[in-house]
């Protein structure tokens, strides 16, 4: 199996491409993504609906369909071995082990015919061995660690007896039962009402602080992401546009589309002013522009824009951007 040497980092994707079979044949839906998550760091994924980050985040575990996605190019480094080469047998002794996921839809990720805490046990169970009653006993634990009250007898109750804050809190649960070195959060607190939102973001960040594992978090709302992350990495119709520390990013963003995803974002205590929208709607896979895959929803448009796709570039030290006219725009941030 192919490997690295040691970076310093637990996970390091690498000029990552996944293709799509459609009607047209193999079509490319993430090209050419590189970015990496150190031990104890949160990283932010976040971009329009469409943009590759779910994508990206499955292909680290190879969970995409096999009968319609491939990974045709790149390297998924985990703590120097390559996860894209691994043999299924070993990946699997990863998945929820090593490395846990926790998926942005609970009610269709939980299985409503067995109770929470056989769930939770059976994850435990499959990596860690043991006995069905320690194993619902690790359950308990879990549950209790993320804020589940009366968490002994919530073991015995099943997913529609849980609202859907609590069933978050129980995937996360799951996915913390075998202590992983790296969690992958997709997209967790959508479809939660505010307040849910903020208590799971907050529970994210005490586990990091408490367990020290690193966090993948995937997101489209850009205020929870830089309330959480350390470092953001911005993805647009399959291409990372930016990466940059989380407040650097927030304060100010380098590429066009950064900048329209903040300036979108409601201000708190702002009323009656029309928020400013991004014109138009991300390209399709199949039928991408000649040059910028942003240039047609631009308003900064060049026509060195038009001609030549922008490589990503670093423009300071711990940022990237791909943007040809990088330095030369002055952007506005949400400070």
């Amino acid at each position: 199996m192919t490997s690295m040497p040691d970076s310093g980092q637990l996970l390091r994707i690498e000029d990552l491409c996944v293709d799509f079979l459609t009607d047209r044949g193999w079509t490319t839906v993430v090209e050419g993504v590189s970015f990496d998550v150190g031990p104890g760091e949160i990283v932010g994924l976040v971009g329009e609906s469409g943009s590759g980050k779910s994508v990206t985040s499955l292909s680290v575990l190879r969970l995409l369909p096999t009968a319609y996605a491939r990974t045709s190019a790149g390297h998924v480094w985990y703590q120097g071995r390559d996860l894209i080469g691994m043999p299924a047998r070993e990946l699997r002794d990863i998945r929820g082990n090593e490395i846990s996921m926790i998926f942005q839809e609970p009610m269709t990720s939980l299985n409503p015919a067995f109770t929470i805490g056989d769930q939770i046990a059976e994850v435990y169970r499959r990596h860690k061995g043991g006995r069905r009653r320690a194993a619902l006993a690790r359950a308990a634990e879990m549950l209790d660690l993320v804020g589940i009250p009366n968490a002994g007898s919530r073991v015995k109750d099943y997913p529609h007896e849980f609202s859907g804050g609590m069933r978050q809190r129980a995937m996360i649960a799951m996915a913390l039962a075998c202590e992983p070195r790296l969690l992958i959060a997709d997209e967790p607190a959508t479809a939660l009402d505010v307040t849910v939102q903020a208590q799971i973001v907050a529970l994210l960040s005490r586990l990091r602080d408490e367990t020290g594992c690193g966090i993948l978090f995937i997101t489209h709302d850009l205020g929870l992401v830089v309330e959480l992350a350390d470092r953001v990495v911005v993805m647009y119709a399959g291409e990372v546009v930016e990466a940059a520390p989380a407040l650097d990013l927030y304060d100010a963003p380098k590429h066009p589309y950064t900048a329209g995803l903040l300036n979108a974002m409601p201000q708190l205590g702002v009323r009656g002013k029309e928020l400013p929208v991004i014109p138009g709607r991300p390209p399709e896979p199949w039928r991408m522009p000649a040059g910028c895959r942003f240039s047609p929803r631009c308003g900064h448009t060049s026509e060195e824009c038009l001609v030549a796709a922008p490589a990503l570039r670093t423009v300071e030290t711990g940022r990237s951007c791909r943007c040809c006219r990088t330095g030369q725009l002055n952007l506005v941030g949400s400070s």
